[in-house]
């Protein structure tokens, strides 16, 4: 098992702790760490612009169509004139986390019991504003990928009270913006 920066595998991080200008070698500092020094000078590709653009009309289909899976993607896009494959359309379907929607099996059997969690607003008679607060996630089709929206908004009065942009869906970023609110309601 990795510990340390090799289990972290974050080229950002690598950046941050390895010095070029140092006087111990590159070389050196990666064998110091325990990590490959192509780590350190890998470069992440990309997505093909032609890819995208695969993306995006598979986004703007499944928007329409939430029930199509890999092979209902493939009919469509061949009927727009682009040969593409099965296991292309898969890839980039998982790239975006679209999986079609259709009925599973055992429904009606409850799951894990560590994960299911008592519904705690049932009962409760909303009143007042700032007495409970939603959060909402979305994702924002843009011409080179995705961006998502969080949106913290009040039960009662249906404003919103803070939102977040960013280009990586992250809990961290959800916490972020659920903290600065918190602040700024402390501080009214």
């Amino acid at each position: 098992m990795q510990t340390g920066i090799r289990a972290i595998g974050d080229t950002e991080t690598l950046e941050k702790v390895i010095d070029p200008q140092a006087r111990v070698s590159i070389r050196r500092q990666c064998e110091l760490l325990g990590v490959n020094r192509s780590n350190v000078y890998y470069q992440p590709v990309p997505e093909d612009p032609e890819d995208l653009e695969l993306m995006r009309l598979m986004d703007e289909e499944f928007l329409g169509h939430p029930n199509k899976g890999v092979l209902s993607m493939v009919d469509f896009i061949k009927t727009l004139g682009i040969l593409v494959g099965p296991k292309r359309v898969r890839r980039l379907l998982r790239k975006m986390g679209i999986m079609a929607i259709y009925p599973q099996k055992n429904l009606s059997k409850l799951g894990i019991a560590k994960y299911i969690h008592p519904y705690v607003l049932r009962g409760l008679e909303i009143t007042r504003s700032n007495q409970v607060w939603c959060i909402d996630l979305t994702y924002i089709p843009m011409k080179r990928g995705f961006l998502y929206l969080t949106a913290i908004i009040d039960v009662y009065s249906r404003y919103i009270v803070g939102w977040g942009l960013f280009n990586t869906l992250d809990a961290e970023n959800t916490l972020g913006v659920l903290k600065e609110c918190k602040q700024e309601q402390e501080v009214q």
